[in-house]
């Protein structure tokens, strides 16, 4: 579990591609302290395992299905990518849950500046969109952010410069590839409600009727 609070931008120093798979190595810093061999990290927004490290980076592997959901498979040599650690039992959490499993991907469709902030819109499509609410949570390559507005088809985040300087967002363009993970908590709500038994009360077509039916009117 993550907070999508970026602890810092890794390189990227190599890929080795397979058929529908890669691997990576990614230049790295702060979040090697207290990494071991097994341990997760969040790359631009996608929870890998670290199959081995050393003092200058860690390597992991990107199955194809990671491949297929996110925008890591259009990485090359040189590609700056959002890097955090799993959160500590003891830590700070302060972000939102982010769980590293990416929904999909959408669109910079548009960049503005509004003073001090920047507001990326960002376009995906209806599936998405139904998980993501005007002020609810979204993380966009790993950055836990909050929406600014939303419709059927986009949504807006405002950028402050500290995150603007400290992740990858700053390098953006228009028409770039952004990795999204919705709030979780909308899919699991969805998902038990799916699962709901109608009750006895959901045959009657009012209030009034159920109480005159059981005696109470």
């Amino acid at each position: 579990m993550f907070t999508g609070i970026i602890e810092e931008t890794g390189k990227i120093k190599s890929i080795k591609r397979g058929a529908s798979s890669a691997s990576l190595y990614v230049l790295a810093d702060k979040v090697l302290e207290g990494t071991k061999t097994g341990d997760s990290i969040c790359v631009n927004g996608v929870c890998l395992t670290v199959t081995s490290l050393d003092e200058n980076g860690f390597c992991a592997d990107v199955m194809d299905e990671t491949i297929r959901r996110s925008s890591l498979g259009k990485l090359s040599a040189g590609s700056e990518v959002n890097l955090e650690r799993a959160m500590p039992a003891n830590g700070r959490f302060g972000g939102h849950m982010v769980s590293g499993h990416i929904d999909g991907t959408g669109i910079i469709s548009d960049i503005t500046r509004e003073e001090m902030a920047v507001v990326y819109r960002i376009k995906t499509d209806e599936a998405m969109m139904r998980y993501i609410v005007t002020k609810g949570s979204v993380a966009l390559d790993g950055i836990s952010l909050t929406v600014a507005a939303s419709d059927d088809k986009s949504f807006t985040v405002s950028i402050i410069p500290h995150t603007g300087s400290h992740t990858t967002l700053s390098s953006k363009k228009v028409g770039d590839i952004i990795n999204i993970e919705t709030d979780i908590y909308g899919k699991y709500i969805e998902k038990m409600n799916s699962k709901k038994k109608p009750s006895k009360l959901d045959s009657y077509e009012s209030a009034t009727e159920f109480l005159a039916e059981n005696g109470f009117i």
